[in-house]
């Protein structure tokens, strides 16, 4: 049974858990005889913690580092909830969300149980903005019927569209529950045989002959014949103690919000009735989940936010007056007046980062350079849109390091020169464009 199959799948990776000689807490260790792998992931975020069950699954051996404890809430991978869907301004990314959706359901089917809920996706956005029109394209979107018509959702009357905008509904789309789905794919790498270690702090990666030689705070050494780093927003901090290079990612503090629904809403609002989830398109953008973790409330939120350092964060900006909350209850207020409340304000505020590059691409490329060549490979700056392709992502990271090559990004058509590190050189901005 799913249930069973979750028992056993956490059984798995508790079975690595033991007592820290000085702390006398919990912590994933390795055992202190094994200090040698094939590779070494550092950062055990969605990315780091597909990327560790890509390579488990080829039968490499692999490390998986966590500097804090796992599924912590530090960094951009926890919380509730995450949404996927297929519209998108750039037409790379659409296949490698179809891409995702499939390895999702794959490692759903290993762990017998679901991270992913279907749902309709929908986008509202200036009828001609080139921007909305090329996203619609590349994702496959259906204009909504109007009003009045037979095959027009029951939900589409949750929302007003101003006048000259249009709004649009897509698939494949849905909701991932965002820390289920990162304990998900390490409990299946340990079982396939992963050694997963939190509270263990990376300060230098380094070559030695034809080892890697990943350093931590402790004075730790392990070694690997490659290494992965998905460290998120102490990316830049990382590469740069590590090569001196620049690594344009910056993190940026961003607030997810949940707002009531009005009363006699609160069943028409969930996914259960097959409410979507929904996006904007603009300067800022918006976005929400339909109510699904808290009962009564539904999440709706302001991309982006203002820079941060991930090491002296202000875990209450955008909290006060003309902040992110104010933003988004404002939005909230035009586009869906007749079933949420803004009233005193959102019911609850919780802080994330997302990892910003210039040009909103990811970076997926190796180190590089005299000393790393192709044996340590960087993901980083998802920029608020990578956790829907985190398998597809740490499956590319691992075939990279395994093979110097991917095989899946080349089958399923994805050009991975969108992604280099390359394109900032003599070019601070990369490929920005609109999203």
């Amino acid at each position: 049974s799913p249930s069973a199959s979750l028992s056993n799948l956490q059984s798995e990776l508790a079975q690595s858990t033991h007592a820290g000689a000085d702390t006398g807490t919990s912590t994933m260790a390795a055992p202190p005889a094994e200090r040698s792998f094939d590779v070494i992931v550092v950062g055990a975020g969605i990315i780091g913690s597909c990327a560790a069950h890509a390579v488990a699954s080829r039968g490499a051996s692999v490390l998986l580092l966590e500097r804090f404890d796992l599924l912590h809430q530090r960094g951009s991978s926890h919380g509730e909830s995450r949404t996927t869907r297929p519209t998108y301004t750039r037409p790379q990314y659409p296949p490698m969300v179809r891409l995702a959706h499939r390895l999702w359901h794959e490692a759903e089917r290993d762990a017998g149980y679901t991270v992913l809920t279907p749902t309709p996706h929908l986008d509202l956005g200036p009828r001609d903005a080139p921007a909305f029109v090329a996203a619609m394209a590349n994702g496959g979107a259906t204009e909504l019927a109007p009003a009045g018509d037979a095959s027009r959702p029951a939900w589409a009357e949750a929302f007003r569209v101003p006048e000259g905008w249009a709004a649009a509904t897509s698939g494949p789309a849905g909701v991932i529950k965002a820390t289920k789905a990162m304990a998900m794919f390490q409990t299946l790498a340990a079982k396939m045989g992963a050694v997963v270690r939190d509270r263990t702090e990376v300060v230098d990666v380094a070559r030695q002959g034809n080892t890697i030689v990943v350093k931590t705070s402790t004075g730790e050494e392990f070694h690997g014949g490659k290494c992965i780093i998905t460290v998120g927003a102490w990316a830049s901090k990382l590469v740069k103690s590590i090569t001196g290079a620049d690594l344009p990612v910056q993190p940026v503090h961003t607030l997810v919000c949940y707002w009531r629904v009005k009363p006699g809403h609160e069943e028409e609002l969930t996914t259960e009735a097959g409410f979507p989830t929904f996006a904007t398109y603009g300067e800022p953008g918006f976005y929400g989940t339909p109510s699904m973790e808290y009962p009564g409330l539904i999440k709706v939120c302001r991309n982006g936010g203002p820079p941060c350092d991930p090491d002296g964060r202000d875990w209450a900006t955008g909290t006060g007056a003309g902040g992110i909350a104010e933003i988004v209850a404002r939005w909230i207020d035009e586009f869906m007046p007749g079933v949420v409340d803004t009233t005193g304000g959102p019911v609850l505020r919780q802080p994330c980062m997302c990892c910003m590059t210039p040009d909103e691409d990811f970076v997926i490329d190796f180190l590089g350079g005299e000393e790393f060549g192709k044996d340590v490979v960087v993901g980083a700056g998802f920029s608020g849109h990578g956790f829907k392709m985190g398998p597809a992502v740490g499956k590319i990271l691992a075939e990279l390091a395994l093979d110097g090559e991917s095989g899946t990004a080349a089958e399923a058509g994805l050009e991975l020169e969108h992604y280099l590190i390359g394109r900032f050189e003599g070019n601070p901005m990369g490929k920005a464009t609109s999203h």
